[in-house]
C-alpha cells in the first residue's frame, strides 16, 4: 500500500486486538477450565462478527495495496506454521488435540490473498454477485457432512472434525470479496475518508499500530496466552495439592 489509509489500519488493530480477547477469555473458561463463566454479550459478538469484521477490512485494503500473492503466501505459510506448532503440542501431550489449528484465520486470509490476484480483474458488481453466492454456498456446506477428510478447508467438515481456530474458504472469501467490494466504492482515490480526525492521538496511534503490525501481533500472543496459561495452571494445581 503506496500511502496507508489511518482508519483502516485501525480498524484492523481493533479487530486484531479484539481477537486476542477472545483467545483469551475462551483459554481462560473452555480451554484450560480455570474459571466457570458465562460470556458476556459483547464477547459472543466478538465470537460471531470478530474474523468476519477482519475479513471485511482484509478485503478492503486487497484493493489499495500490491503483491497479493506474495503476501498471501507469507500469512498462509505463518498459517501453516501455527498447524505445525500446535500439532507438535499435542503430540508433546501439552494441548488438548482438538485445539490444532487445522485451517484458522492465516491459512483462509493467505488463500483469499492469492485468489484475489485471479479474481481482481473481475467488475465491481460480478464481485459482489461472487461474494454473496459464496457466503450463502458457505452457509449450505455448514449444514452438510462428508466422508472425506480433506475438503475441510472449503467448509466441508468429516465426522469428528475439530479445529483449534476454524475458517473455511466458503463463506468467509465471500466476506473478503465484499470488503474488496466496498474498497472499490468508498477508496476509490485511495485516501482517507476522515482526513479531519486527528491521527496523531495516542489511542488511534496505538491502533494503527497494531493494525500495521497485526501479523506478527496474532502470531506472538498465541505463545504468550498458551504460556501464561501452562503457568496459572501449574499454580492452580499446586493450590488444590495444598
Amino acid at each position: 500500500m503506496k500511502k496507508r489509509i489511518w482508519e483502516l489500519d485501525a480498524l484492523r488493530g481493533l479487530c486484531v486486538l479484539g481477537m486476542i480477547i477472545v483467545h483469551f477469555i475462551f483459554d481462560l473458561v473452555d480451554g484450560y477450565g480455570l474459571v466457570s463463566w458465562e460470556y458476556p454479550g459483547i464477547v459472543l459478538f466478538l465470537f460471531e462478527w470478530g474474523g468476519i469484521l477482519f475479513l471485511l477490512i482484509s478485503g478492503t485494503c486487497a484493493t489499495l495495496g500490491s503483491r497479493s500473492v506474495r503476501r498471501g503466501l507469507i500469512v498462509f505459510g505463518c498459517g501453516m506454521l501455527c498447524t505445525i506448532v500446535t500439532q507438535t503440542m499435542v503430540n508433546m501431550d501439552m494441548l488438548s488435540r482438538w485445539m490444532v489449528i487445522r485451517f484458522g484465520v492465516l491459512h483462509c486470509l493467505g488463500l483469499c490473498m492469492i485468489l484475489w490476484f485471479l479474481l481482481k480483474r473481475l467488475p465491481t458488481a460480478a464481485l459482489a454477485v461472487l461474494g454473496t453466492g459464496f457466503i450463502a454456498l458457505g452457509f449450505y456446506f455448514a449444514s452438510l457432512t462428508v466422508s472425506s477428510r480433506w475438503l475441510y478447508p472449503l467448509g466441508l467438515m468429516y465426522p469428528g472434525f475439530s479445529s483449534g481456530d476454524y475458517f473455511p474458504l466458503f463463506p468467509n472469501l465471500g466476506y473478503f470479496l465484499i470488503g474488496a467490494v466496498i474498497g472499490r466504492l468508498l477508496y476509490r482515490k485511495k485516501e482517507t475518508l476522515l482526513p479531519r480526525v486527528n491521527r496523531q492521538n495516542p489511542l488511534l496511534r496505538f491502533l494503527q499500530f497494531c493494525g500495521k503490525h497485526s501479523l506478527w501481533i496474532y502470531l506472538l500472543h498465541q505463545p504468550i496466552l498458551t504460556g501464561l496459561f501452562e503457568i496459572l495452571s501449574l499454580f492452580t494445581l499446586s493450590g488444590g495439592a495444598s
